[in-house]
This record gives C-alpha cells, structure tokens and sequence, in this order.
C-alpha cells in the first residue's frame, strides 16, 4: 500500500491548491493555445507526482541482531573514514555517511536499539550535502543512542542546499528500536553514524542502502 508521512500534508496541499490553480487559469485564459494547455497540466502533473513520492512512507521490516547497525536512511553510501568527533565523543571515530538525493525516501530510522542518551539540534548552513564541511557547519541533529549491549552510537541529520526542514523526534531517555522511526528531512540530504575504531562495516562506498533493512555495521 502506498503510503504517505504526515511531515508531507503541508505541502501536499500547497502543491495540489498551486497546481490545481494554475490549471483553472491555463482553461480560463489559454483555451486559445491548447499546446501550451497541455504544456501546464504536464507540468502540474510532474510536480504533483514528485512531491508525491518524495513524502512516500514505505513500509520496511528491520531483522537484526543486538550488535548489528542497519542504515538509518535510503541512499548511497558517500564516506568510509576515519575521522575527529568533536561534538560527543571528542575522539576518533569511524565515520560513515548516507546522501539522499531528493528521489530517496526520506524517513530516517533508528539504526540501532538502545536508551536516547543525547539529542541535540544545531542551526547551521546549507553546503551541498557531499562538502567535507557539511557535517559540522550545515544545520543539523545529532543522537546518540546507547545500545542494549553498552556500545554508543552517534548518527547526525544534516541539511543540504535544498533541504531546508529538519525533522527529529527522537528525545533522551526515549526507548529507541531498530527500524523505527525517528525524523524526517526533506529534499536531498544526509545523514552520518560515528562508530568505535575497528567497528565491521558491511558496506562499500558508492554502495545503495535502504534504510531499516541493509545492515550497515556490527558492534564488537
């Protein structure tokens, strides 16, 4: 079934009163000129047809283990690094980072169970998405989520130049569970994890993800 998130209502209506307006006026005014007529309900069309999609909810079933990650988001895998965590662990941590381009579903997923331990929202700016400095200068929600097994686990929202809303629901002490959702950000995006050193990661750069059901990483 096809399914919407809430996050999107607002704009859906927005898009169906637009376009629903622009073709009142395209049969009022352009009856002269059917080519351009049917010009404007193409266009009214792609546009209701991608807002569609882009607030699309599909439903995922997340199978994992205690110590396994699995992707908080749809996309490709961008970063495989080591790199400083300055926010939270203020160490080196093992950083892997998902774009989503506007295409992808954009509900974002607990990657792990766990208790939230921290949950923070930063203003910030609005780098493409892939710019090294995006994950510390764009606007952003960090979590940190401390699994059943002690491990924490540090993932990050991160704004692009077009997505300007970030969306997190996920509060400390919340109870979180893999697969379950926990924000949403829309138009094209990304979302980074922070893993111990040594942690097995079970994807590749360039490799295409889906969230709530690629298992991303194992927690020794």
């Amino acid at each position: 079934m096809f399914r919407l998130h809430r996050e999107g209502t607002p704009s859906i209506i927005i898009t169906i009163l637009v376009t629903g307006g622009l073709l009142l006026l395209s049969n009022q005014f352009l009856t002269g000129f059917p080519w351009l007529q049917g010009l404007v309900a193409l266009v009214c069309a792609f546009l209701l047809v991608m807002i569609l999609q882009f607030f699309r909810n599909p439903k995922r079933t997340t199978v994992c283990t205690g110590h396994q990650v699995v992707c908080p988001a749809d996309g490709k895998v961008v970063v495989i690094e080591e790199t400083e965590e300055n926010e939270f662990f203020k160490d080196k941590r093992l950083q892997v980072s998902i774009f989503m381009s506007p295409i992808n579903v954009h509900v974002n997923r607990y990657p792990l169970s766990g208790e939230v331990v921290y949950s923070k929202y930063h203003p910030g700016l609005y780098l493409v998405a892939w710019h090294p400095k995006s994950s510390t200068e764009n606007e952003r929600t960090t979590v940190v989520v401390k699994s059943d097994n002690g491990t924490p686990v540090l993932f990050r929202q991160i704004a692009g130049a077009l997505a300007r809303r970030i969306v997190c629901y996920a509060k400390v002490a919340d109870k979180a569970v893999a697969g379950e959702e926990f924000g949403f950000i829309k138009f094209g995006s990304r979302v980074d994890l922070f893993f111990p050193l040594g942690t097995k990661i079970n994807v590749q750069l360039n490799q295409v993800v889906r969230g709530g059901e690629t298992i991303l990483a194992e927690l020794s």
